[in-house]
């Protein structure tokens, strides 16, 4: 297993204030798979994937990168889990698509042609390739999302982690997005997305993750996970259930999106 929790809590605040966003989540997440995390607003699903390569730190349990506790080697498992935000702005640090794409990378200590060739694969693997030298201020929202995902593809991680990548995206810029995360995992990459819009992840999805008040609430294949999510308030549209069943009924060869 690459990312695991056991016992999971993570308490905001202090005293009176004091409020449990998770609590007591053991979960695990294998090498290669597609897992959509849902829930309702507040349900920790934000804060549960920030654990995963130590963004934040739990007040009780472990996370594990590869067998290996985040507390104790926090770059491996920032090497291992490539982060994207909900607004790719919050991780930009350059002023330059190709500067931004390669900061990760120099912060490895590697050679510039190494640091180089994974500037040019992790651009040409969201379709932005040649395109360095631009500014990001004057790229389109879904441009600077593919650009972010980029940065972290630039890490060569295991497991890209993306929270609500859709929002804000007009529908071109979605599909787009979509894309790129549908072959990254044929690839081999595990993909974790968090988002509030099912429609376009469930097709893709090995597994859903659904949380309620920090706890796993619902953990199984998409076409088991529709009912169960409606009762926690996570909307499902008609749209998704009919996919679900499509992508359940198709056979081995078909291409269900």
């Amino acid at each position: 297993m690459t990312i695991e929790t056991t016992g999971l809590v993570y308490r905001y605040g202090a005293g009176e204030a004091e409020a449990t966003a998770l609590d007591g989540v053991d979960l695990a997440l294998a090498d290669g798979e597609f897992v959509v995390v849902a829930g309702a607003n507040g349900s920790g699903k934000t804060t549960l994937v920030r654990q995963f390569n130590g963004l934040l730190s739990p007040d009780e349990g472990e996370v594990r990168v590869d067998g290996v506790p985040v507390s104790e080697d926090p770059v491996a498992a920032r090497t291992r889990v490539g982060m994207v935000f909900q607004d790719p702005r919050d991780a930009f640090v350059a002023a330059t698509v190709g500067a931004d794409v390669a900061f990760g990378p120099e912060n490895l200590g590697l050679s510039r042609s190494d640091i180089d060739r994974r500037v040019e694969a992790a651009l040409d693997a969201v379709n932005m390739g040649g395109r360095e030298d631009e500014r990001l201020d004057a790229l389109s929202g879904g441009e600077q999302e593919r650009v972010a995902i980029a940065g972290a593809l630039a890490m060569e991680p295991a497991h890209l982690v993306l929270d609500e990548p859709f929002t804000g995206l007009d529908e071109p810029a979605r599909r787009s997005v979509l894309g790129r995360l549908r072959a990254l995992h044929r690839d081999g990459t595990g993909v974790v997305v968090v988002t509030h819009d099912l429609r376009d992840v469930f097709p893709l999805a090995d597994r859903v993750v659904a949380l309620a008040d920090g706890r796993v609430a619902v953990d199984a294949p998409p076409g088991e996970a529709v009912e169960a999510l409606a009762a926690l308030d996570v909307r499902v549209p008609d749209r998704v259930e009919r996919d679900v069943t499509d992508v359940a009924t198709a056979t081995p060869d078909s291409d269900p999106c």
